[in-house]
């Protein structure tokens, strides 16, 4: 038995054979036990919460150093914007986050051209709608301001340019693509699934309750009947229509095919140079040299907030330590 162990403690050593002497050493030692441990956890937590914040503090430098380092940029440059991914308000490629681009780069001195490249199957037309006018406004804005000194904004498809992706790209002054990327895809679509004679083989019946005869429309477990067919459809040829103004709107005459351009088909990038689709071949770096005459690119892309969920991870992990050093936590606990 260790004394001098006892002899920190503020009780005395109870001495052998006394009552209750083997309780009070047991009490003693888990005690001392659930002590250590609470030391433990503490210094733990108190080292995983200064990594947090050291990764946030290059989070904030990495973030800080993207778009406010490229609207420094003291030489004349070629901007890119990056269109990745699904286009819809919580992605990468939102409208927000790409006009947020757009408009740094309309603004910054030493650009010379801008370019967006894309890499998206489509998504929200909404979203796409949005990015499409923004690059008109801003072209026209930029031409008013400069006296009639032109901003030129080309879209570059990397791997697919599609549906939303196509919306965005017709607002360019033209489109460069590879000979392999998948271009097109014209069209609006919705999805839905229709349960109800799986149901009735189950014997399970559908109870749906709703205020409006057609609330309950494109409910997978109940039949779509012809009216609301033609609703849906009625709504999907307008949406549709709009799309096909926007190409013909951005294309113009350069537009070599006939209605199957409009059918929701796609084509490589050769063929889309064919029918008009697209004006040309050309990577980024060889529209940001040979077109635009400015070969050094700068990215101006807004990129996604991480700050957001490390917060939250933050937040937790500060709870825990808390916790942890007010003593609620699982261990030990003995009788006295």
């Amino acid at each position: 038995m260790n004394w001098t162990f006892w002899k920190k403690r503020r009780e005395p050593m109870p001495a052998p054979g006394q009552p209750d002497w083997e309780r009070a050493l047991l009490n003693r030692l888990a005690v001392e036990y659930l002590d250590d441990q609470r030391k433990r956890r503490r210094w733990s937590t108190v080292f995983k919460l200064l990594i947090l914040v050291y990764l946030i503090g290059v989070l904030i430098v990495a973030n800080s150093a993207g778009l406010s380092d490229a609207v420094k940029v003291g030489e004349d440059h070629t901007a890119l914007i990056e269109v990745k991914g699904v286009i819809a308000s919580d992605s990468d490629a939102s409208a927000d986050r790409v006009i947020t681009a757009l408009r740094a780069a309309f603004e910054a001195k030493h650009v010379k051209g801008i370019i967006l490249r894309i890499n998206s199957p489509g998504g929200s037309p909404v979203q796409a709608g949005y990015i499409n006018d923004e690059i008109k406004r801003l072209k026209e804005k930029y031409k008013k301001d400069h006296k009639d000194k032109d901003m030129p904004v080309y879209a570059v498809a990397v791997d697919l340019c599609a549906s939303g992706g196509y919306y965005v790209a017709v607002g360019a002054d033209a489109i460069y693509v590879d000979k392999a990327s998948l271009i097109g895809s014209i069209g609006v679509r919705i999805d839905s699934f229709g349960f109800q004679e799986a149901m009735a083989d189950l014997g399970i019946e559908r109870r749906l309750l709703t205020a409006g005869a057609n609330k309950g429309i494109l409910d997978p477990f109940s039949p779509l009947d012809a009216a609301q067919r033609d609703f849906i459809q009625s709504v999907l040829d307008q949406l549709h229509g709009q799309f096909i103004d926007e190409v013909k709107q951005g294309r113009g005459d350069k537009l070599k095919g006939g209605d199957e351009l409009f059918s929701g088909l796609f084509w490589s990038g050769q063929e889309a140079v064919a029918l008009g689709l697209a004006d040309g071949f050309g990577s980024s770096s060889q529209v940001a040299r040979e077109i635009i005459g400015a070969e050094k690119i700068v990215e101006y892309t807004k990129k996604r907030d991480l700050l957001d969920s490390i917060a939250k991870r933050f937040g937790a992990l500060v709870g825990l330590g808390m916790m942890e050093s007010l003593g609620v936590s699982s261990g030990l606990s003995l009788p006295r």
